[in-house]
């Protein structure tokens, strides 16, 4: 859709119709490489504790960061990382969700589980990028919002529906990018973009496959049928368009070479950035909108008739009869 706005020549389609382009991006899952993988072997890839997070990516992509702090109402979350940098001689607003690469540094990033004033960050930045014209790209890796009491007190849900809400009308180009671990309405909140990207070993879902277990199974132990049930791995989200492209990851995963996936990760960006930057705002807003609501949609069959009138609840109430 992008490049018939753009007027750029037709391409050849692939996947879930977005077209090719040199950024190496994969666009279809018959353009994987490497063996396919099974839902709950990937599950256990991006949670890996040595992949690359936030901060990794960030070193790796883009020159001259300078991290900005604070919601300016609350206090700083360390578990979401936000600043301006630049990508490729361009200025970014960068905003991602950090994990640690410690017991002690996961601690002190609450586990890359943001609260409240985390996401009311988060919004500051979108608002920034939108000032000052600003490309945006999201960095998403967390397991879902952090769901404690004292979070709730704050307004969790508020948040994360406010960071939404703003994503969706904000004025400028959005890539989002889903590194390891995107669990529940905490991606979400980072997830709203023109072009969502996944790594190759990513996994995006509504739930937790153990939280999902322990729901439909009763048993947190039914965590890998859950997984399958789920199709949370990126090859699944690229089939059902959940996300736009692929990126590769080095043979055996992303926790293996940091630097191949930076350079991986900086040329998708490169390219997505260049192509939405041609796109006129109005067109973007109305693409970005059309994206989300084409996810998940279904054609019901058509009916011969209009279908009886439901009688008055007090009629079948009292068994009155016309």
């Amino acid at each position: 859709m992008l490049d018939r706005l753009i007027g750029a020549p037709a391409k050849a389609v692939e996947g879930n119709g977005h077209s090719a382009d040199a950024s190496g991006l994969i666009l279809s899952v018959n353009d994987l490489a490497t063996k396919k993988i099974t839902a709950w072997q990937a599950v256990q890839l991006a949670r890996d504790q040595k992949r690359p997070h936030a901060l990794d990516i960030i070193e790796r992509v883009f020159d001259r960061f300078q991290e900005l702090h604070g919601d300016r109402g609350f206090r700083d979350d360390p578990a979401i990382v936000t600043g301006i940098g630049e990508l490729d001689g361009r200025p970014v607003v960068v905003v991602g969700q950090q994990k640690g690469s410690s017991t002690e540094e996961n601690i002190e990033r609450n586990f890359g589980m943001p609260f409240p004033e985390g996401y009311r960050k988060a919004m500051r930045m979108y608002r920034l990028a939108a000032k000052f014209h600003l490309p945006l790209v999201t960095l998403v890796d967390t397991p879902g919002a952090y769901p404690g009491p004292e979070a709730e007190e704050r307004g969790q849900a508020e948040a994360i529906a406010k960071s939404i809400e703003t994503m969706t009308t904000l004025p400028t180009p959005i890539v989002a990018i889903i590194l390891g671990e995107g669990g529940s309405g905490g991606a979400l909140a980072l997830g709203v973009g023109d072009v969502v990207l996944a790594m190759q070993n990513a996994i995006y879902s509504v739930i937790s496959p153990e939280g999902a277990a322990a729901i439909l199974f009763r048993s947190a132990g039914e965590a890998e049928r859950a997984a399958n049930a789920l199709r949370l791995s990126a090859p699944e989200l690229l089939s059902m368009g959940i996300v736009d492209g692929l990126i590769p990851e080095p043979e055996g995963g992303a926790h293996l070479d940091h630097d191949a996936t930076g350079r991986n990760i900086k040329a998708a960006l490169v390219a997505q950035l260049d192509r939405l930057a041609r796109v006129p705002v109005g067109d973007l807003l109305t693409n970005r909108y059309e994206r989300f609501r084409a996810i998940g949609s279904i054609v019901e069959p058509a009916l011969d008739g209009s279908p009886p009138k439901a009688e008055p609840w007090w009629k079948r109430a009292l068994r009155i009869r016309p």
